[in-house]
């Protein structure tokens, strides 16, 4: 008897030819369900549907259709236990060789704007992920495929292996199969939690899932090895990235480019340029115009640009790139590039060119694995808001100041904690980042300032304990801090302040940054 193949798949990539190749090539006797059923037969092959096959029709509307005893059965039977064969024989059920399925687009149907729970709901695959699962347990006596890259290697198994496939390459198809429904299951549940008032960091259960979209050459150092995982179906973020030139991404790469887009995509507004390394930002500046904005932020730290991460929030310029050109860089970003600024960039082949439209979208949970488990948190996307701001100093901002504040601000919530920030003119001057104490993160920036610290802004990520950093800062020039305030010592910062003339405004928001 032939074998049998059941093929029912919403992705129909390669159908046409894997399904031409198993009857042509291999006498495989096909049976497939609704669209996939027409799709072949509008091919010319010979296919039974599903409902032919099972002797009952579909029904609830196609959502009852592969779930019969006559395509379970098929699947699941163990073809070396005698008691299953006799079951197959005494209810006319042929067994199955091989399961090709894949399921109904559910993360492409929430990603459309305005989609509606109840066309969610409709796209929730039940008899794919049941024969999928089934397939996938029975891997000792048949195939199963979920992905049409897997197409050509099953072909090739059976080509040259007389007609079979190896179990090693079976037991491979049925993790594939698992990590699938995993994925799918995932991506259901995230998006009804996201329906529902309850946050998903506070779920009793979170998952977490991605498809290896590359293997890195290593991870932060050349003995740690390293993978590239997407999220969902369809690539967002990164992995939806084009990379114009360069060498290939590595690990700290995109550690440092996911802190870049975080950064730049505080200022959407204005044309920014943000200068990255080790995740902390060296140069941030804001300018009329894309070129400005980047040699402000370079001329910010020249020494610490060299070899760094650049991140623009406008598309590339003949100007920027020219500018881009005239140093070592690892990598830059930008909403786009023009053709003349391709061409100037590519006699810098090396350096790795990367164009994502949207900067501003990123993940909603952080996630940091620890031993036995793991940490889920929020992400720190809260949009500062002056007018929530306590202005707790004599003397007040001026619109000039208060503006340089915010710039402050923003960019100081991305820099490792302890973090300082020095800035005038929307550029940073001076940056202490990491610290053990805040007094040595504040001696830092204002050391890196110097003269330009005169007038200068100084923002804080946390509060000050003492008012020996307030008292520091005047003495190199400050003329205004920003900082979260609630110290128990609050009262001195403000008195120094006072003493001393400076501006002090208190945000009421931590941004710590480990």
């Amino acid at each position: 008897m032939a074998r049998l193949a059941l093929l029912s798949v919403s992705n129909k990539t390669g159908l046409i030819d894997l399904a031409r190749s198993l009857v042509e090539e291999f006498g495989f006797d096909l049976i497939s369900s609704g669209g996939t059923a027409k799709a072949i037969k509008d091919a010319g092959l010979p296919v039974t549907k599903v409902a032919d096959y099972t002797g009952s029709p579909e029904i609830l509307g196609g959502r009852v259709k592969t779930l019969h005893p006559r395509i379970h059965g098929g699947i699941l039977a163990r073809r070396d236990v005698p008691d299953d064969l006799s079951d197959l024989a005494s209810n006319e059920i042929r067994p199955i060789d091989l399961v090709v399925v894949n399921l109904y687009p559910f993360e492409e149907t929430t990603a459309r704007p305005g989609v509606t729970l109840a066309e969610a709901v409709e796209q929730i695959d039940i008899g794919g992920p049941a024969m999928l699962r089934a397939a996938s347990k029975n891997f000792a006596h048949l195939t199963v495929l979920c992905d049409p890259a897997q197409y050509h290697d099953y072909l090739q198994q059976l080509r040259q292996n007389n007609g079979e496939a190896s179990l090693e390459f079976r037991q491979k198809c049925a993790l594939k199969g698992f990590l699938h429904t995993s994925s799918y299951d995932q991506a259901i549940a995230s998006y009804l939690s996201q329906q529902s008032a309850t946050e998903s960091t506070s779920t009793e259960k979170f998952t977490l899932s991605g498809k290896q979209l590359q293997a890195l050459r290593y991870g932060e150092n050349p003995h740690q090895s390293a993978g590239w995982y997407e999220t969902g179906n369809t690539p967002t973020g990164w992995a939806a990235a084009t990379k114009l030139q360069g060498k290939e991404l590595s690990y700290n790469n995109l550690v440092d480019l996911e802190a870049a887009r975080r950064i730049i995509s505080e200022f959407p507004d204005t044309p920014a340029a943000a200068i990255l390394k080790h995740t902390n930002p060296c140069g941030t500046a804001l300018g009329s115009n894309l070129n400005e904005a980047y040699q402000k932020a370079f001329n910010a730290d020249a020494t610490s640009a060299f070899g760094g991460i650049v991140a623009l929030n406008r598309p590339i310029d003949a100007a920027t790139a020219s500018e881009l050109t005239k140093t070592f860089l690892e990598c830059v970003v930008a909403p786009g590039c023009d053709e003349d600024a391709q061409t100037i960039l590519a006699a810098k082949s090396k350096v790795r060119v990367l164009i994502l439209p949207d900067l501003s979208s990123g993940p909603k949970e952080t996630v940091k694995a620890i031993a036995g488990g793991f940490l889920v948190q929020a992400a720190d996307d809260i949009i500062a808001d002056t007018s929530q701001w306590q202005f707790v100093s004599d003397r007040q901002p001026t619109q000039t100041e208060l503006e340089e504040l915010l710039f402050a601000w923003k960019v100081c919530k991305h820099v490792k904690s302890n973090a300082i920030v020095v800035s005038s003119d929307r550029t940073t001057l001076g940056v202490g980042a990491g610290q053990m104490n805040r007094v040595g993160s504040v001696k830092l920036a204002l050391e890196q300032a110097g003269d330009k610290a005169k007038g200068a802004i100084l923002a804080s990520d946390g509060f000050f304990p003492f008012d020996d950093s307030v008292r520091t800062a005047a003495a190199a020039g400050i003329s205004a801090i920003v900082q979260p305030g609630g110290s128990l010592r609050d009262a001195d910062s403000i008195k120094a302040a006072n003493e001393l003339g400076l501006v002090m405004v208190f945000t009421g928001v931590r941004h710590f940054l480990h």
